[in-house]
């Protein structure tokens, strides 16, 4: 089930050089984090708003920001039962990336769709660490 809009991702280049600007901009001071197996550094706002940085050039930041430059990388959904999710997206013919959620930021399960699925915007679900499924 949808619950509403988690966060929005922003790729940078510099995560340091784009907290500069969004820790004066906000007045708030982001959480870091290094997420592995995304090979992304992310800095996250208590607004929700999610800077992400390619910690490898094989990243999909990277090949974002190699494509498109900086900017909106994702509008992320917050869902329960994201398996569920999932399956209903994909029975009903949704094109997805990801078929089964992974490990993300915050030790959420995510799962994102293709952006053909949604007029060209990246759209990630995201179910909670503690939220279950």
């Amino acid at each position: 089930m949808i619950e509403g809009i988690d966060h929005v991702g922003v790729a940078v280049g510099d995560l340091e050089a784009a907290m500069k600007l969004w820790d004066a901009l906000l007045r708030e001071t982001p959480r870091l984090e290094v997420v592995a197996n995304q090979k992304v550094k992310t800095a996250i706002y208590p607004c929700r708003i999610e800077l992400l940085a390619a910690t490898a050039p094989d990243s999909p930041i990277a090949r974002f920001l190699a494509k498109r430059g900086p900017g909106i990388h994702h509008v992320t959904l917050k869902v329960k039962g994201i398996d569920a999710e999932l399956a209903r997206l994909k029975a009903a013919g949704v094109p997805l990336v990801n078929e089964k959620a992974v490990r993300g930021a915050e030790g959420a399960r995510v799962a994102f769709l293709h952006p053909a699925a949604a007029g060209g915007v990246l759209v990630e679900l995201k179910e909670e660490a503690h939220g279950g499924s």
